[in-house]
């Protein structure tokens, strides 16, 4: 079904945006850094891709789960939608491993 992997990437970026939400880890407590922190992860993944179609060693694979839509040669266009999720998700990760924990009593 052409399309779910891109549904599936935008389904689990909602999921972490509603836990960001919920304990205002990282967009929800510091929006410009977070989209900062975010683009400039999508931005250097991207270029770390480009170099690796160019030097042969990242190739599309077929799947009936893309849209079809080619950015660039092998580079498909759930890739920066998976890479900016990817960089969110680090993020957010990194705001709770740096939340205060909790005492045990």
């Amino acid at each position: 079904m052409p399309g779910l992997y891109l549904l599936a990437i935008l389904a689990s970026a909602a999921g972490v945006a509603a836990l960001d939400r919920r304990f205002r880890l990282a967009a929800f407590r510091s929006p410009r850094r977070t989209l900062l922190a975010v683009a400039a992860g999508t931005v250097f993944f991207l270029l770390w891709d480009a170099v690796g179609i160019a030097a042969g060693v990242f190739v599309k694979g077929g799947s009936d789960l893309l849209l079809g839509i080619d950015l660039a040669p092998h580079l498909p266009l759930e890739e920066p939608f998976f890479l900016a999720f990817l960089s969110y998700l680090a993020v957010v990760v990194w705001a709770v491993a740096l939340r205060p924990g909790k005492e045990a009593r």
